[in-house]
């Protein structure tokens, strides 16, 4: 199945308000950088356990492993959990980055060193979370 079925597919299993929320994300980040690599994670390891929530993602990031391997994996992810929205930037330059230079005008948001979770999105400032991805995309090219 096409990635873009598998997303399809995905939001259709979500209660309706929050499909339209992580829709809207989806589309914010697609019109952003329009031709970036889509990912779809179901959230299941190799033996089919469920490890993760599924998540969608978008453009490319190398993962650089202590033991020096390395693995492709998405820049932005974005996933519904049982409290809200995630939305994961990846390959920031320090891990306060993201922290630092946008929780504080976000609103009602917690940030990690990657992380941006909230409940809804009428809880953030949507021109925020657009810099930051934009900035996410930016350090990645």
């Amino acid at each position: 199945m096409i990635v873009q079925n598998q997303i399809t597919e995905y939001l259709k299993t979500l209660p309706p308000a929050k499909s339209s929320e992580l829709l809207h994300i989806h589309q914010l980040i697609l019109s952003l950088n329009p031709g970036c690599k889509l990912w779809y994670l179901d959230g299941k390891n190799d033996v089919g356990k469920v490890v993760s929530n599924p998540n969608i993602g978008y453009g490319i990031h190398q993962l650089n492993y202590a033991n020096g391997t390395r693995k492709e994996f998405y820049r932005i992810g974005i996933c519904a959990t049982s409290t809200g929205i995630s939305v994961y930037i990846l390959g920031f330059p320090y891990k306060n980055f993201l922290k630092l230079n946008f929780e504080k005008r976000l609103g009602k948001a917690s940030v990690s060193g990657y992380c941006i979770k909230f409940k809804k999105l009428q809880d953030i400032q949507l021109e925020v979370l657009k810099e930051a991805i934009i900035k996410g995309f930016e350090l990645g090219n």
